[in-house]
C-alpha cells in the first residue's frame, strides 16, 4: 500500500469497495482516513500544508486520516480543501419520494386555472363589453 501511494496509483478495487453494515463505525472511520490520505498525497500535500488550506490544526488532519474522533465541520472543511465537496451526494444522496408520495404531489399540483368562484358565473366581461350570445 505503501508503494501505491507513493506513486500515486489508484487503490486496489478491492479497498474501494464501499463499506458495509457489518463492518464496525471504527473501521468505516478508519476507511474514511484513508481515503482522505490518498487523496492528500495525490495531490502531493503534506498534512501541514492541508492543515493551513482547510484551516485546523495538523494534529487534527493526522487525527481524520488516522480514523480517530473529529466533528462534521473539520470533514467538510479537509474535504472542501481536497476538491471533494462534489462527491457530497454520493455520500448522502438526497431522498427519492416513493411512487405513492409522487402520486400524491401530482394530485396536489394544479393543471388549470380555476376562474372566478362566487357571485357571477360566465365569462368575464371588460369595461365596455357586452356580454356575449351564442348565434342559433
Amino acid at each position: 500500500m505503501l508503494h501505491r501511494l507513493a506513486t500515486k496509483e489508484p487503490p486496489a478495487a478491492e479497498s474501494m469497495s464501499m463499506t458495509t453494515h457489518s463492518e464496525t463505525d471504527r473501521a468505516i472511520a478508519r476507511t474514511i482516513g484513508e481515503r482522505l490520505q490518498q487523496h492528500r498525497l495525490a495531490k502531493d500535500l503534506t498534512q501541514k500544508e492541508l492543515a493551513e488550506q482547510s484551516g485546523v490544526s495538523r494534529r487534527t488532519v493526522i487525527n481524520a486520516e488516522n480514523g480517530e474522533r473529529t466533528t462534521l465541520a473539520t470533514l467538510i472543511s479537509i474535504m472542501r480543501a481536497l476538491g471533494l465537496l462534489d462527491h457530497i451526494d454520493r455520500l448522502i444522496p438526497e431522498p427519492v419520494a416513493s411512487p405513492l408520495e409522487i402520486v400524491k404531489q401530482n394530485r396536489r399540483t394544479k393543471k388549470r386555472a380555476s376562474g372566478k368562484r362566487g357571485a357571477e358565473s360566465g365569462p368575464a366581461t371588460g369595461a365596455g363589453e357586452s356580454d356575449w350570445e351564442w348565434d342559433e
